[in-house]
């Protein structure tokens, strides 16, 4: 059987989570045991953890370690409260937890070249919030408030992440996608979060080296230093998190996963 390997980034120390089977990544300012891996050395763009959040680790795996990985061994990353769980199940412990981890790849995998998170729905806003966050979008189409199939991708990003600003990163991607990606965001209601995928080598290479590509192409427009607040700091990362839903879709015989949400409490 193949095997698995899942890394699971964090910008912190998470110690209910070093019993485990994932293997632990530090990003961002604070200091990390040795036991975590530490994204600063070889090619790297820790510097830019603030605005590219997890995907500090994903450059830096792309070019210091996928190259040590065999063919066949699946490749997973997760969050320091997301993980990828055997089935869909409720997380309320550590011990539920700790039972519910992928440890292996699942027979289903078999004739599938990707795991991508199961999808959210963004359709059915607050009437209030389209108000006071889409404004720009209802003067152009006001049907929007009402019609829920207009409740797409696009206008979830317009309104939480800046008018126009996906729009804006889609000009920036290559022609064999642009059109596409566009018209993905303009027509969906739900997509897949969290930046969270399992694949193997020849996938990931080819994911990483599309992705990077366009982000780093997204910095010419947005830059680093106007990107403020929750909504627009980690700017980079939203764009990911939307474009990874087009792209496994597109480029990959893809299954949808189940993941769960555990936020430990110490007591």
């Amino acid at each position: 059987m193949n095997k698995i390997k899942i890394y699971c980034i964090t910008n912190e120390k998470v110690k209910h989570l070093e019993k485990t089977n994932l293997t632990l990544v530090g990003v961002g300012k604070k200091t990390f045991p040795r036991n975590y891996i530490n994204c600063t050395k070889g090619k790297n763009i820790q510097y830019k953890e603030k605005n590219y959040s997890e995907l500090v680790f994903h450059y830096w795996f792309w070019k210091n370690e996928l190259k040590k990985f065999n063919s066949n061994t699946w490749i997973g990353f997760c969050q320091k409260r997301r993980f990828w769980v055997k089935s869909k199940v409720e997380i309320k412990n550590l011990k539920k937890l700790k039972k519910n981890l992928i440890n292996k790849p699942d027979p289903k995998w078999k004739n599938f070249e990707s795991i991508i998170c199961k999808s959210i729905r963004v359709d059915n806003p607050k009437k209030m919030k389209i108000i006071k966050r889409g404004w720009k979008n209802l003067v152009k189409d006001p049907s929007i408030f009402f019609d829920n199939r207009k409740q797409t991708i696009k206008l979830h990003f317009d309104m939480h992440h800046g008018f126009n600003v996906l729009d804006k990163a889609i000009d920036k991607l290559d022609l064999k996608d642009r059109n596409q990606f566009r018209k993905f965001v303009n027509e969906n209601i739900s997509f897949n979060p969290h930046i969270m995928f399992i694949s193997k080598k020849k996938i990931i290479n080819k994911w990483f080296k599309a992705l990077f590509k366009w982000l780093f192409k997204c910095e010419k427009i947005f830059g680093f230093s106007e990107l403020k607040g929750y909504d627009q700091e980690r700017l980079y990362a939203y764009l990911a998190e939307r474009y990874l839903s087009f792209w496994f879709k597109k480029y990959t015989k893809y299954l949808e996963w189940n993941w769960s949400f555990y936020e430990h409490k110490s007591r």
